[in-house]
C-alpha cells in the first residue's frame, strides 16, 4: 500500500496527521483499498473528509458524531444531513425535516 497523503485541508491535516500513522488507522485504509476493489463505496475518495475540508479547524466550536451512514447510490458525499442536489431524500434526512417542521414550523428546503 503506498502512503499517500490524505486528501484534507492543511489546517486539519496538522491537527490529525499523526492519527493517520496509528496502526488502527492504517488498517481501516487498507480495508477500504479491498472494499473499493469489490463494491462501490460511498462517498467517493475526494469526498471522504468534505466535512473538513469545507470547514476549518479554526472555525470549529462543537462536532457533532454521529452514525447514519447513507447507502444509495450519490446519497453520501462527506457531509452529515444533507445530499447533494437532485438526490432524494434518504428516509432518515426526511425525518429530521419532517420533525423541525413540527418543532419550529419550518419548511423543508428546496434541496
Amino acid at each position: 500500500m503506498k502512503n499517500k497523503r490524505p486528501q484534507l485541508n492543511e489546517e486539519w491535516l496538522n491537527f490529525l496527521g499523526a492519527e493517520f500513522e496509528k496502526g488502527y488507522m492504517k488498517q481501516l485504509k487498507t480495508f477500504l483499498l479491498q472494499e473499493k476493489k469489490q463494491y462501490k463505496v460511498y462517498p467517493p475518495g475526494p469526498q471522504i473528509f468534505n466535512a473538513l475540508n469545507t470547514t476549518p479547524l479554526s472555525q470549529v466550536k462543537v462536532v457533532i458524531l454521529g452514525q447514519d451512514p447513507y447507502h444509495g447510490k450519490d446519497q453520501a458525499h462527506g457531509l452529515c444531513f444533507s445530499v447533494n442536489r437532485g438526490i432524494p431524500l434518504p428516509p432518515s434526512l426526511q425525518n429530521i425535516f419532517q420533525e423541525i417542521y413540527n418543532e419550529l414550523g419550518i419548511q423543508q428546503p428546496g434541496h
